[in-house]
């Protein structure tokens, strides 16, 4: 598939990119096997996603080290476009926003030797804190990318007005934020602004912890760590199954599965640029490029559209 531009950058990316929460996110996901993460990266690069997404919270930085791993032993830095995400900081166990231009900074330095690499492509803003003014915040990326260490800025989870507040010099290149198909606030608050300003917009939980997969059913005994969610919740859920179910039909008229249809239906949205499905497992990632050859007719666009409308 031909890849696609972020926004205004010189940055180009296969749409379908690869989440890496699950790449040494210890303290995100139980039980990961870091030998396997690094495969799921290796196969993802190997098989031409050139879009790598992670974060310092990501294991409080091993993610980062193990994609660095994987990208020297490759050799194939030029190629990649990785992005990863400042913040929180960790103070006694708990984590604290701060958005202060020293704090993006030494945490930018951190980063690079962690990627072992000279340069971020997309350097992210995880989480927006309450007393640095945005744009201050946005100067200090807009520095590091004068001095080359960084290539684009982005910024994720921001309310519409911080996000203006950060683009008050139209620095901003990427959003990132919440958006799937039970999740679809982003569509009112924020795709009118990207749109307008030529931010490249990138949704997180596409997949919403799986349950737009396909993979539940209302029988489903629902895992411990899944209870709290409020889609999780037995009416939400069955709900939501139920419309996932209806989109069957579709996957099988195209041999390809339920997730394929979803994260097709995102990249058929004029407003989304890429998608980042995450992976636990090498084969998973290839599920998931099969996405990039998905092709939705208007209808079927419309009617995804129509069965999880927004209220």
């Amino acid at each position: 598939m031909e890849k696609v531009r972020l926004g205004k950058t010189n940055l180009y990316v296969h749409p379908v990119g690869l989440g890496a929460n699950a790449v040494g996110g210890h303290n995100i996901h139980p039980n990961l096997d870091e030998a396997e993460g690094k495969e799921v990266v290796r196969v993802a690069i190997e098989n031409g996603i050139n879009f790598i997404d992670t974060a310092y919270i990501y294991g409080l930085g091993r993610s980062e080290e193990l994609i660095g791993e994987v990208i020297q032993e490759l050799g194939n830095r030029s190629e990649l476009v990785i992005a990863t995400k400042v913040g929180p900081k960790m103070v006694n166990g708990q984590r604290v926003m701060d958005n202060s231009p020293s704090f993006l900074k030494a945490e930018v330095e951190k980063s690079l030797r962690r990627l072992k690499t000279d340069y971020i492509d997309l350097l992210y803003i995880h989480f927006p804190d309450e007393h640095t003014p945005k744009n201050e915040a946005i100067g200090a990326l807009k520095e590091l990318k004068d001095e080359g260490k960084i290539r684009a800025i982005g910024v994720s989870n921001f309310s519409l007005a911080q996000l203006q507040e950060a683009n008050q010099d139209s620095y901003v290149d990427v959003y990132q934020g919440h958006y799937n198909l039970i999740h679809r606030e982003a569509e009112k608050e924020l795709f009118p602004y990207v749109l307008e300003h030529n931010i490249a917009f990138i949704p997180y939980f596409p997949l919403a912890s799986g349950l737009l997969t396909g993979k539940y059913t209302k029988d489903t005994e629902i895992p411990e760590y899944r209870k709290n969610s409020q889609f999780f919740q037995k009416e939400v859920y069955d709900q939501i199954v139920e419309k996932v179910e209806r989109l069957r039909p579709i996957a099988q008229s195209k041999n390809v599965e339920v997730a394929n249809i979803v994260l097709a239906w995102y990249l058929a949205q004029e407003a989304v640029t890429a998608i980042i499905p995450g992976a636990k497992r090498a084969e998973q990632v290839l599920n998931n490029l099969k996405t990039a050859d998905v092709s939705l007719s208007k209808e079927e666009i419309q009617a995804i559209d129509e069965l999880f409308k927004l209220d």
